[in-house]
């Protein structure tokens, strides 16, 4: 049984860079981290592709969160949130 490849189809895409960006973008490729100013660019949208999902992950870790907190019931009073309540009507009454 043969190999199976996947084939990515590549489109070439016209991105406008402010001077700032193209230096760094250029500086990465003269330092020969990078082979080519596309590679740069790839590398950096799967860093914001992979910070996006962790961003969605932490969402929806956080809802769960509230969500448990809200079936959990009302929370007990204590005296805390008595003191920030006081703060807050001082500091509205100025």
């Amino acid at each position: 049984m043969g190999k199976i490849e996947k084939i990515s189809r590549v489109e070439k895409v016209s991105v406008a860079l402010t001077d700032e960006l193209l230096s760094y973008v250029q500086g990465a490729v003269k330092s020969g981290d990078y082979a080519s100013a596309s590679e740069v660019i790839r590398e950096a949208l799967r860093h914001w592709k992979a910070r996006r999902t962790q961003d969605e992950q932490a969402s929806i870790a956080l809802r769960h969160l509230i969500a448990e907190a809200d079936a959990s019931g009302p929370s007990e009073s204590w005296e805390g949130a008595e003191v920030l309540k006081q703060r807050f009507r001082e500091q509205n009454a100025r």
